[in-house]
């Protein structure tokens, strides 16, 4: 269906030692391609959200979302990737368990659209334990922001201001994979108008694992 390239050499240790793990050029041309057009055509039933999450000590959410619910409704090609053998295989590869989809509708695939100065997706950790997000818009230069910023192996939300903090840039086709309920992250402010960032995360789990109910995701997303 979909020609998904493999990781390189030793991406799945780096991945086990933090958590996260870089997958350039992941999203071939074409199908970058086909995502960025479904993903401008969906953005018309996003919704704009300007909050604060105080059950995550105040962090922002100023961004464009829309949930994996809505997704299914409207698109094809998202959910067939979502669920595609080549994506599954790919994040079990690079964790070495076994990797199933999330039944969640809403969780398993959503689009995050940050678009105006100050956007951002402040510090958080997610419900499911892996995340694989989908770069199809990024700023060029990390002056712009929109970066990844995580700290492995803690879910402490204020350690995203200490120094043991890493930022990471992704260009438009990567991807990267993120132990996403066991890391704090977030994404940094765009830095000025005319930027855009736009991705898709996929939630992957195990057949055993539970998710906290935190109703973080449903507030964002419903």
């Amino acid at each position: 269906m979909l020609r998904i390239p493999s990781p390189g050499i030793g991406a799945r240790e780096r991945f086990g030692d933090s958590g996260y793990v870089p997958l350039h050029g992941l999203l071939d041309p074409s199908l970058l391609s086909l995502l960025r057009q479904e993903a401008l055509r969906l953005e018309k039933a996003g919704r704009r959200r300007d909050f604060t999450m105080e059950c995550m000590d105040g962090s922002p959410r100023h961004l464009t979302t829309l949930g994996g619910q809505v997704i299914a409704r409207q698109s094809a090609l998202i959910p067939r990737l979502y669920a595609d053998d080549a994506m599954v295989r790919l994040v079990s590869r690079l964790t070495g368990e076994n990797i199933v989809t999330v039944a969640d509708p809403v969780e398993r695939h959503v689009l995050n659209i940050l678009h105006r100065q100050g956007d951002t997706h402040g510090a958080h950790t997610d419900d499911y334990p892996y995340a694989l997000v989908l770069f199809l818009e990024a700023p060029a230069s990390t002056a712009d922001g929109g970066l990844l910023e995580y700290v492995p192996g803690t879910r402490h939300l204020d350690d995203l201001r200490t120094p043991t903090a890493r930022s990471v840039h992704h260009r438009p086709g990567d991807a990267y994979l993120l132990r996403s309920d066991t890391t704090a992250h977030r994404v940094t402010p765009l830095t000025r108008a005319g930027l855009r960032r736009t991705v898709l995360n996929f939630a992957y789990t195990t057949p055993d694992f539970r998710p906290r109910d935190t109703g973080s995701a449903r507030e964002l997303y419903t």
